[in-house]
């Protein structure tokens, strides 16, 4: 058997489409341009990529952008002062601080200052308590995304047995009560479980997102599973997914490729929930 790659990109491209629509439909009923704002404190590398990709896709989308950019010795106060700034603006419909943050900054305390209705990550406690419930709310967008992949293979996610490794709030968690909202039979490990490969074994659906270098191997991996990688792992300036791509594709059904999987997604959500967050307003 060798897995069907499921395209990140060509999933993530309709979705952005979609955005686009929707973002056009609401200027054209109300006049209202669909704005997100982008805070980032520092000059880490990665990040910069991150924003520049995510300030690009906004723009293709007709979605305005602002970002604001402050030097890593900024304090605490001047940043919540700005992100307070922001949410109180009627103009702005989405407010993303991009992650992470310098040394010595809360991060928590700042996230926790973006209303929830302009929380277009999906990371305050009210929105992940709304989806813990089972409420509308913005929903974290890696894990939204990996949703979306999944049912693109066709697969029911309804009464399968999905397991999630990794327990972050901002993929695990989230990834599991969404797994769980489509009637899966979820369990959560994680890189301290023990007997792990006789857990993830048993799974329908995998979604690896424990951020280790391909830590998941084809022997951990169910024949005919759904395999999501979630893994961003850097090293030797190559990109390592959290699975052992050539292994897991030669037992899985479908699985996502490590670049190209599930990282587009996380965009093309974001500028679904920042729509939305407008559509709201």
């Amino acid at each position: 058997m060798t897995a069907k790659i499921i395209d990140g990109k060509a999933i993530a491209a309709q979705v952005r489409q979609r955005a686009k629509e929707r973002a056009f439909e609401l200027f054209e009923k109300t006049g209202k341009k669909v704005r997100l704002a982008v805070v980032m404190v520092g000059d880490n590398p990665a990040s910069e990529i991150y924003v520049r990709n995510k300030i690009k896709a906004c723009e293709e989308a007709g979605i305005e952008s602002q970002s604001f950019r402050l030097p890593s010795d900024t304090s605490e106060e001047k940043i919540i002062e700005l992100v307070d700034r922001l949410d109180s603006d009627k103009f702005t419909h989405g407010i993303l601080v991009q992650l992470p943050l310098p040394k010595g900054i809360d991060e928590r305390k700042v996230l926790e200052r973006i209303s929830p209705q302009k929380d277009v990550d999906g990371f305050h406690a009210v929105n992940a308590g709304n989806l813990m419930l089972g409420n509308k709310c913005l929903t974290a967008c890696t894990p939204q995304g990996c949703i979306e992949l999944i049912r693109s293979t066709g697969a029911q996610i309804e009464g399968k047995n999905a397991v999630v490794v990794g327990r972050s709030n901002i993929v695990g968690k989230p990834m599991a009560m969404l797994l769980l909202q489509n009637n899966a039979t979820v369990t959560i490990a994680h890189s301290k479980t023990e007997n792990l490969a006789s857990i993830t074994s048993r799974a329908d659906i995998l979604v690896a997102a424990v951020g280790k270098k391909e830590f998941i191997t084809g022997a951990m991996i169910k024949p005919g599973a759904i395999v999501i990688d979630v893994g961003m792992n850097r090293c030797d300036g190559k990109l390592y997914g959290d699975v052992k791509f050539d292994e897991a594709e030669r037992v899985a059904s479908f699985i996502t490729p490590v670049p190209g999987g599930v990282g587009p997604m996380t965009i093309a959500m974001l500028l679904k929930n920042t729509v939305t967050a407008a559509e709201n307003a």
